[in-house]
């Protein structure tokens, strides 16, 4: 900043209270259990019960400002956090050594990408009682892999290895059973699998037991139960609890407020890669907001966010460099963003007179850099 007058000149508001929206959809192969929370700027609406909500939230605009050197213009609500992947590591994990005697030959087979040979084996050794080869076979079933999909055989599969203990399965038999594959819909079995799950420490179950708690339909609506789940994940290191347990310190949700330790769940969560992480660190650390100061690095995480499709993180990046505040200024490379970020349906009135107010030349090439990088000839 250029001194105490500028300080707010690209002020990047805080997350306001706002209702939290829980919904659960079949994204293939689980189902995507995702909470909505409220994004930097904007206004705090009345404190409703959550709502279901279909598909994936997207950005969605809000008005900003438009006085010169504006305050950032009000965010859409980012995407939210997602549950945990599917139980059984995904294909491109390090994989280990062929015959290493250490290794489980399934797993190895698994690891390996050989998921036919995958199938041979843990059908034997499911056969004949190997609970984990049980949840295996789940998993191979339920996602194509070295056999037909067969969502009941999925669940068959699952159950047994549910009951027998092995919390994978009962993570994975809840999401199977949540979405209606393998049979019905049956939210209320699936709340009681993930809370067995949760409690043999399944941080993934942890993460989807809170949003049941979050959304009051399925179980009562107890936001500091779910602050107590999302902390156990969060503790786990699950970066998509670390986000929401986050957001739940910076409003108080759930939770005393404490802006400290909400910045240093974004930090983790950041660090693990979560992009709505990084943007709100990027804002903490813009504004000094329970973190010392660091626009330097406030304008590098937006520019890794703005580069793995963050709206948000391009328009407010856009905006940095616009106004040359936290960063030198670049009006085409900041026109770029902010045509990139309209395309995801993230407008911005003042910079759209930014860039209005463009040379031809600039304006060129702005346009032509905002369509190289989204593909566009």
């Amino acid at each position: 900043m250029k001194g105490a007058a500028n300080a707010a000149v690209i002020s990047m508001k805080r997350l306001p209270t706002a209702a939290i929206i829980v919904l659960f959809m079949l994204a293939a192969p689980f189902a995507r259990a995702q909470v909505s929370l409220a994004p930097p700027g904007v206004e705090k609406p009345p404190a409703t019960k959550p709502t279901a909500k279909p598909a994936e939230s997207k950005p969605r605009s809000a008005a900003p400002s438009s006085a010169k050197k504006p305050s950032a213009p009000s965010a859409p609500n980012p995407p939210a956090p997602k549950p945990a992947s599917p139980p059984a590591t995904q294909p491109g994990a390090a994989t280990p050594p062929p015959n290493d005697p250490r290794v489980d030959p399934v797993y190895g087979a698994f690891q390996r990408g050989q998921y036919k040979t995958a199938f041979d084996l843990a059908t034997a050794r499911a056969q004949a009682g190997d609970i984990k080869a049980m949840t295996m076979l789940g998993e191979l079933y339920a996602n194509k892999l070295g056999t037909n999909r067969d969502d009941a055989k999925a669940a068959e599969w699952y159950k047994r290895a549910a009951d027998s203990g092995d919390r994978e399965a009962m993570f994975a038999l809840a999401m199977l059973r949540m979405s209606g594959r393998g049979g019905p819909p049956d939210r209320e079995s699936a709340a009681r699998l993930l809370a067995s799950s949760a409690k043999l420490g399944n941080p993934k179950a942890a993460y989807n037991l809170a949003l049941l708690y979050l959304d009051g339909q399925t179980l009562p609506q107890d936001v500091r139960r779910a602050a107590e789940l999302f902390r156990v994940a969060a503790d786990a290191g699950n970066s998509d609890a670390q986000y929401a347990l986050a957001t739940f310190y910076k409003e108080g949700t759930g939770v005393e407020k404490d802006l400290t330790k909400s910045v240093r769940l974004l930090q983790a969560a950041s660090v693990a890669g979560n992009v709505d992480a990084e943007v709100e660190y990027a804002i903490a650390l813009y504004n000094g907001t329970g973190t010392p100061q660091n626009q330097p690095a406030a304008v590098a995480l937006l520019r890794k966010a703005a580069k793995e499709n963050s709206a948000i993180a391009q328009n407010r990046l856009a905006r940095v460099l616009a106004t040359g505040e936290g960063a030198p200024m670049d009006k085409v490379e900041a026109m770029k963003w902010h045509i990139v970020a309209k395309t995801a349906g993230r407008g911005d009135p003042m910079l759209d007179e930014e860039l209005a107010s463009l040379s031809a030349e600039d304006r060129a090439k702005a346009e032509a850099a905002a369509r190289r990088w989204l593909g566009i000839k």
